[in-house]
Formats: structure tokens, C-alpha cells, sequence
């Protein structure tokens, strides 16, 4: 159950964080550190907890704006990488970057308060 919470906190954080211009790009990452700060949980737990949130929530907000805009910037950004030309390539690489990141700051997190215990 705390696994759960867990995801779907740093998911609602990360998301409203985001909301706000004051905030970097990368407060979604802090926001998955501190939630493995207070949920505790062993250390792939709150890797797979932050990376999930992360890559849900990066993945269907470029999916909704990869829909809006008719494909058109992600097809173009696909086709500079070596992804030719996929759409969804790109969205799913996206949405693991961030998952990326979020999982090792919700590990640092976790790590953290197992060291100071």
C-alpha cells in the first residue's frame, strides 16, 4: 500500500510543482526525494516508486501534447535522433529520462533515511 501512496504523491507533487514558473524543471525530482524521505520503503521500492510516477506522468502529458500539436514538433525532433521519425519513440524516451531521474532522486531519498536511522 505504501507503494502505491507513494506513486501516486510524487506523481501529484511532481505535477503540481510543475504548475508553477518559480519552480525549475527539475522539482520533480526533489519532489521524489522527499517523498522517499517520508514514506519509507527499501531502496528498489522507491526507485521503481519514482520511476513509475515519473514515467506515467511524463508519458501521458507528451502524449497529450504530442496529440494536440497533430505530431508535428515530435516527428521532427525524432527524426534529428536517431529514432526515425517515431513520435512515439521519442514520447517513451521522454517519459523514461524522467523516470530516470525521479528513481534515483526517490533512491538518494531512500538511501538517506536508511543511513541515519
Amino acid at each position: 500500500m505504501k507503494f502505491v501512496i507513494s506513486v501516486i504523491i510524487t506523481a501529484f507533487l511532481s505535477y503540481s510543482f510543475g504548475l508553477y514558473a518559480a519552480f525549475p524543471w527539475y522539482s520533480f525530482a526533489i519532489c521524489a526525494l522527499v517523498v522517499a524521505l517520508a514514506i519509507h520503503q527499501k531502496p528498489y521500492k522507491a526507485f521503481l516508486s519514482g520511476f513509475i510516477a515519473l514515467f506515467l506522468l511524463w508519458g501521458i502529458m507528451a502524449l497529450l501534447m504530442d496529440n494536440a500539436n497533430h505530431h508535428i514538433l515530435s516527428q521532427k525532433v525524432a527524426q534529428i535522433l536517431p529514432l526515425e521519425g517515431s513520435s512515439m519513440a521519442i514520447i517513451l524516451l521522454t517519459a523514461f529520462i524522467g523516470g530516470l531521474v525521479a528513481g534515483m532522486a526517490a533512491l538518494t531519498g531512500s538511501l538517506i533515511r536508511k543511513r541515519s536511522n
